[in-house]
This record gives structure tokens, sequence and C-alpha cells, in this order.
């Protein structure tokens, strides 16, 4: 067995039935590449041939009434790629519309805790001929980066590529007793790693209050001006897509030579300043964004899931792009390097004493009493930048196309922006509540918009 780490099971115990703590992604693929062509009872039969080389796939939680630790992972002896695997074809006209319906709403059907904690949905009847795999992965099982490489698992650098090998043993079975005894063992060290941990928390606190009389402190949490999708979210999903060039972002970072990630934060905050603007809603104080930051290779800490978090302020109240960009990329500097002060480890740490006995019932109550309406906004929105391949990729033949992410939202923050990078292009996926952003389409095509603001604030520069 493998015991899943506090901050992979506090993604179960943060779960709610308006609040879904999966992450899925919109693969959309061209048939034509596939040897021998498409159709789909083949190509589920070579996605079983490569089960094996994804061993994640067939294991599953288990847990005890006695246990007093965090759940485990088991191997799923009874398997059946059938309740995994379905083949579903999108309404007509088969627009990215009747996709992207169809996307929130299998983005709002919790997975079964029973089973593997994943799904994959083949997808037919697009109006431009391909076809589209929506992937559901819990986040109790996958972060941003390792859900990405678990899907590279099943894809080539060629359409002829050999099958990957078969990987190692799976995670192994457990019985309750196991589970119990093993988990009494760990609680009883919480003490020591307690000691070990609370000189650092304190240290970090302190170094915090002192960056922020100094002026280079990333935002404290509870700071965030409100908007209309700040407030508690229902169970239902809607999101949008949109492709844009890397090659224009690459241009806009060399110009004004900041990185990647501050233009694309810089083209988010330009798309929700439109957006806001529009309804009326721009809020006189910046919106502020939180960042996963990958800490893969940094953190000794077990778990698959390896991520800290970064406040980041947009600068949405900048109307010039060219100065907000400078001001975003300012601010993030001293975000990351606050960040670094904190440590790889410290959410990862304090996670370790979450508990589904005291917390799960503390976020049902949360949600239930809609506190997210009533105390201060956390954070904005989650905006999340992974790194792609920049080559083109196959999936089992097919060559993907585009690869759109969607992240998680939260009560008080119903807003997700993950971008990834895909030979030479941004794939950004937006996720959000239809009940609190009904019109996600017209924020979604700001963003190109956006990005040609920052392109002609370049151009005005090269000399």
């Amino acid at each position: 067995m493998q015991r899943l780490s506090g901050l992979d099971a506090g993604f179960l115990y943060l779960e709610t039935p308006s609040q879904l703590l999966h992450i899925c992604g919109l693969i959309v693929l061209d048939p034509s590449t596939v040897p021998g062509g498409y159709d789909f009872p083949s190509l589920r039969k070579e996605f079983e041939a490569r089960l094996p080389a994804v061993p994640q796939f067939r294991m599953k939680l288990a847990d005890s009434k006695l246990n007093l630790d965090h759940p485990v992972w088991v191997d799923d002896h009874d398997f059946d790629l059938d309740r995994h695997v379905h083949h579903v074809g999108v309404p007509a006209p088969g627009t990215r519309v009747e996709l992207a319906e169809l996307c929130g709403h299998i983005a709002a059907q919790p997975l079964d805790r029973s089973r593997p904690l994943w799904e994959m949905w083949f997808v037919d009847g697009l109006d431009d001929g391909k076809i589209a795999v929506i992937m559901k992965m819990h986040h109790a099982g996958v972060d941003g980066v390792s859900g990405a490489a678990l899907i590279a698992q099943l894809c080539s650098l060629d359409p002829a590529d050999p099958r990957p090998a078969p990987a190692g043993e799976g995670a192994g079975d457990a019985t309750e007793l196991g589970i119990a005894i093993s988990g009494a063992l760990n609680v009883a060290r919480r003490p020591l790693h307690l000691l070990r941990i609370l000189p650092s928390a304190v240290t970090s606190v302190t170094s915090w209050i002192a960056r922020a009389r100094r002026g280079d402190a990333m935002p404290a949490p509870f700071t965030a001006p409100r908007t209309s999708f700040n407030t508690t979210i229902t169970g239902h999903r809607n999101v949008g897509f949109v492709a844009l060039s890397l090659d224009d972002v690459k241009l806009v970072k060399q110009v004004f030579d900041v990185s990647v990630n501050d233009v694309v934060m810089a083209m988010c905050a330009g798309a929700l300043r439109r957006y806001l603007e529009r309804r009326g809603e721009l809020p006189d104080s910046p919106l502020v964004g939180m960042i996963p930051v990958s800490v893969h290779g940094m953190s000794e800490r077990p778990g698959r899931n390896q991520v800290s978090a970064m406040f980041a302020e947009l600068h949405t109240h900048i109307a010039d792009p060219a100065e907000r960009l400078r001001a975003l990329a300012e601010a993030n500097a001293v975000s990351k390097e606050h960040n670094a002060d904190l440590g790889a480890n410290l959410l990862q740490d304090w996670s370790q004493f979450l508990g589904a006995a005291v917390f799960a019932p503390a976020m049902r109550a949360y949600a239930g009493l809609e506190l997210a309406d009533r105390h201060p906004v956390i954070h904005n929105l989650v905006i999340s930048n992974v790194p792609g391949p920049p080559v083109p990729l196959y999936f089992m033949g097919a060559r993907m196309t585009a690869m759109y992410p969607f992240g998680p939202i939260f009560h008080g923050a119903a807003l997700n922006v993950t971008v990834l990078s895909l030979d030479g292009k941004l794939d950004i996926g937006l996720i959000s509540c239809p009940d609190l952003v009904p019109d996600l389409w017209e924020l979604v095509d700001d963003f190109g918009p956006a990005l040609d603001d920052l392109i002609l604030a370049a151009g005005a520069l090269e000399p």
C-alpha cells in the first residue's frame, strides 16, 4: 500500500458536493494520423494495452474505520476498464460551444471513490472532423505537473513508436488492520514532526511581517477585493478554452525583458480587466491570484502533489498594458522571492495535520453556511501555468492538436485559469460556476485582445 500525504488527502477532505476537487483535461486529436485509421474500439483496445505502463490507473483508495491517519492507495483487483472509459457523441452542430457544455457537464460529476479516481471520455461528432478526449483525475492523485506526465505516458513523438514498456509494481494490497496499525504509528510520531517544523513556521510568520513592513512581501490572504465570482459556488460547472501563439508571448517577453509567466499573467490580467470593466465590476484595488508553484525536485516530502502556493497581485487597476506588465513582473519577483523564503515544504508539512474526522465536516458546514460570502476574500482566482513539450505529441497514434487543462474551483474563488504550452501554442482552459459566471465565453474571448494589447505595446518599444 501507499499512504497518501496530508496534502494529497487534503483534496479528499476539502471536497463537498459543490466543491469537486478533480482535474480535467480536454485533448483534441487529429484522427487522420492514426495508423490504420481511427475507430473507437481500436483506440480503446490500444489504451488497454498501454495500461501496464501506468500502474496509477489501477490504484484505488482504501481505509479503515480504526485508521487515525490518511487513507492509502491499493491495487484494484476488480478493475473494470468499462467503468472508466466511455464513448459519446457531442450534440450537433459540434462547435466549441457544444463541446464545452459536454465537458462542463462531465466536470460537474463526482468521481466514484470506490474505484480508481479517473475517467476518460472519447468524443466524436466535432464539426471539424477531429475527435476529443475528456480526461478527469482526482487532485488527490495528481497535481498539474504529474497529471501532464501521466498523460504523456500514453503519448509518443511519432505515431509509429512502440508502446511504452510496462512499469514496475503497483501499490500492493492492505488489510484494514494493517492500515490502522501503520496509521497509528504515523500519528504517534506527529508530535515530533510538529516540534521539527514549528520553529520554521514561527520564522515564516515573523519574516512575513518584516517583509510587509519593508514592502517586499507577497499579498496576504484575505486582502483581495470582492467580485461576483468570489462567493459560494454551486455544483454546476462551465468551461471555455482558447489557443494562442507562444511566439507572440515570447516576443513580448523579449521586448520587456520579463518571463513567459509574467506575460501569461499580464494577459490574464488584461482579459479580466476587460471583462470586469464591461460588467461595471472592476475593483479599484488589484485582483489577487493564487499561483500553484511546482516543487518537484525541490521537496523531499512524499506524496503525489508536490506544490506550494504563491499569492500575486494582477494589477488589474492599471489601464496601460505596458505599465501593468512592468508592475506585475516586479510584483512577481517579490512574490517568488518571498515564496522561496517560506520553503518548498511548508504546505506539505502543515497539511500532514489535516484529519478527515474534523476537516471534512467543517468543510461541509463552511459550504452549507455560505461562509465564503461573509469573510474577506482570500484570493480572487487560481492561475496555473504548466510547461508542456515544444514538439508535436501523438496520443495513441492521433496527433494532439490541443490540450486544454481545467483545474478545480473553490468556495469564494469560482474561477480557475490554467495554461499549458504545447507545440508552439498556449492552450488556455477556464472553468467556473455558471451560476456566478454565466458568460464565461466572453471572458475567454478577451484573452486574444489582451495579448494583442501587449504585442502592440511591445511594438511601440522596439527600435
